[in-house]
């Protein structure tokens, strides 16, 4: 009924990455970076100078830029104007608004690492916003995050997350964090690996008393979507139902939640990315800490996350935002949301 709403057909051998090419390259010369950076950071300047900030003019000059655009906008501002950019940033602009403008101030691998420390900020940890960070990312990027975060903070990642979490929530991210996702190669995960495999998630799972969690999600985490989504009929042919069906009778809480966001970013990461967002707007209230870092973090594949939200709820990611905020921080989403969407 609606031929507007086509889903891209995934190819993927492996899961994706959510940086900006310029993050991976890692070969950056500010002077380089032409005018409209210069402009972009002339921008921001203004909007901060003097007395009170211009927020809308701050909106504009920070949520209108992709993530390679504001990876050089990072580093130039501080080489135009000597300080910060997230610093000056920080002591304009307060709240909800002030938190997603503090995020666009850092190129996207330092602005995730920024989300993981508020995450862990407090008593008690924000489960919902880390870890989508760290689970169904590409061993890439798992080593950039490891890498920046220790650059940052002068800290372990993995010794941050040892102290916040525990139990069968701290396995499954302990597994993605080792980044060991194996390169698909179809004549190792061939029928035999298979059968290996659904044996092995079953011995793990409804085939014993209680759940081995720590084999299950290091065979989980080590699997190749198109491997994976293989072993996943495969499963729910020898045993009646889908390994997304067995997470949900053998997990329950933050840890089901967790396990069925690492097999989905696998096997159809536009619908679960278009389900965190839903997620982060359920219930009563919205948690605008979540929304806030769905949007910058997904900007890279969010015309197709649309599409997704679309055909699952039959209303766009925009709408979305726009029922659920209001004021200037639904202005800066809004801005984040087309820059994705329409360049």
């Amino acid at each position: 009924h609606n031929n507007t709403a086509q889903l891209p057909q995934i190819k993927q051998t492996v899961t994706m990455n959510l940086y900006p090419e310029i993050v991976h390259e890692n070969d950056l010369s500010p002077d380089a970076f032409g005018d409209e950076v210069d402009e972009a950071c002339n921008a921001i300047y203004k909007a901060c100078k003097g007395w009170g900030t211009d927020e809308k003019g701050l909106i504009k000059a920070l949520a209108s830029q992709n993530g390679e655009q504001r990876t050089k906008i990072a580093m130039r501002y501080k080489e135009i104007y000597d300080t910060e950019l997230s610093k000056l940033v920080k002591s304009e602009v307060g709240g909800d608004l002030g938190k997603a403008l503090y995020y666009l101030s850092f190129a996207p691998h330092e602005a995730e690492c920024e989300m993981i420390h508020d995450a862990c900020k407090g008593l008690g940890t924000n489960e919902l916003v880390l870890y989508p960070i760290i689970i169904g990312r590409t061993n890439d990027e798992i080593d950039i995050l490891k890498k920046t975060y220790f650059n940052k903070f002068t800290k372990d990642l993995g010794g941050t997350l040892d102290s916040e979490l525990s139990g069968a929530l701290e396995q499954i991210i302990f597994n993605c964090l080792q980044g060991v996702e194996e390169e698909f190669d179809p004549e190792h995960h061939n029928e035999e690996k298979v059968k290996d495999d659904v044996k092995a998630l079953y011995d793990c799972g409804q085939g014993k008393f209680g759940t081995d969690e720590k084999n299950f999600f290091k065979t989980l985490c080590a699997m190749p979507a198109e491997h994976l989504k293989t072993v996943n009929l495969a499963y729910a042919e020898e045993y009646g139902f889908t390994l997304l069906k067995a997470a949900e009778q053998e997990l329950g809480g933050v840890v089901q939640d967790a396990t069925l966001f690492m097999l989905g970013m696998k096997m159809k990461p536009y619908e679960t990315v278009a389900a965190l967002i839903k997620k982060a707007c359920a219930g009563f209230g919205t948690n605008e800490l979540l929304l806030t870092t769905c949007l910058i973090r997904y900007a890279e594949i969010m015309k197709d996350v649309d599409v997704a939200h679309i055909e699952e709820y039959e209303k766009s990611v925009r709408d979305r935002v726009k029922d659920e905020t209001r004021g200037k921080y639904e202005a800066l989403l809004l801005e984040v949301f087309d820059t994705a969407v329409l360049g």
